[in-house]
């Protein structure tokens, strides 16, 4: 039984508003997606590690991947579940492998955080992902952009990524996700009557959106660097 770590990296980064996908911008010398890669790299409980492209991808090659037994998918899809179900069916993992999948733009994880996932779900029957209870106060928007009401927060989580799911299993349910209503595997696996675990996550894992959130994450792997804690920058 093997774990396989596949990174979904085929869109366009549109709300970002930059030339070139976010995945591809530069940070700290390097472009986003390598830090990603890297650390998933370095988790030893990881057998394989692959990225998922789009085929008319013109960024990747232009750029050094030194990243021990990396394996390029340019089989990318019009959205992440089509990416992600493109790359189960070309990698053929054994129907138990554990498959994690990890957004390409959350750069700053630590390779602590992925085994401690990978611990937590080893002898999980059905997988999970990380993420955070929700601390604050949350709010409904109405009309105008005004409060319509106040939710309560117990029992809500923040879905992260890696996450983590039986091969055949989230092969399957990613087939049935006829109206694109698929935004994560998690849910994936919910339509399919299935209950995934919550694995608390990191506020640092968070996912590269928009401009300013480049500038958090530079500044967490330039202090990593500085200190040498999570190798997330090389």
């Amino acid at each position: 039984m093997s774990v396989i770590a596949l990174v979904p990296a085929a869109g366009s980064g549109s709300r970002f508003g930059a030339p070139s996908p976010k995945q591809y911008l530069q940070l700290e010398g390097r472009p986003l997606m390598w830090h990603t890669l890297s650390t998933l790299s370095q988790v030893p409980e990881i057998d394989r590690l692959a990225v998922v492209i789009s085929p008319a991808d013109e960024w990747f090659d232009d750029f050094e991947w030194d990243i021990p037994n990396l394996e390029v998918l340019r089989v990318g899809g019009a959205s992440r579940a089509a990416s992600v179900a493109a790359g189960l069916a070309t990698l053929a993992p054994a129907p138990d492998d554990w498959v994690l999948v990890h957004d390409a733009a959350r750069c700053c994880v630590t390779p602590a955080l992925v085994t401690r996932l990978i611990g937590a779900l080893a002898d999980d029957e059905v997988g999970g992902l990380l993420a955070l209870p929700v601390a604050d106060t949350v709010k409904r928007a109405g009309e105008g952009g005004r409060v319509e009401r106040t939710l309560a927060r117990d029992g809500l989580w923040l879905a992260q990524t890696p996450q983590m799911f039986r091969a055949a299993r989230l092969a399957r349910a990613l087939a049935l996700d006829g109206k694109g209503a698929v935004t994560d595997e998690a849910s994936a696996i919910e339509m399919l009557g299935f209950a995934p675990r919550l694995v608390e996550g990191d506020a640092q894992n968070f996912k590269v959106t928009y401009p300013r959130d480049l500038a958090l994450a530079r500044a967490i792997l330039a202090a990593r660097k500085q200190t040498g804690d999570g190798a997330c920058s090389g």
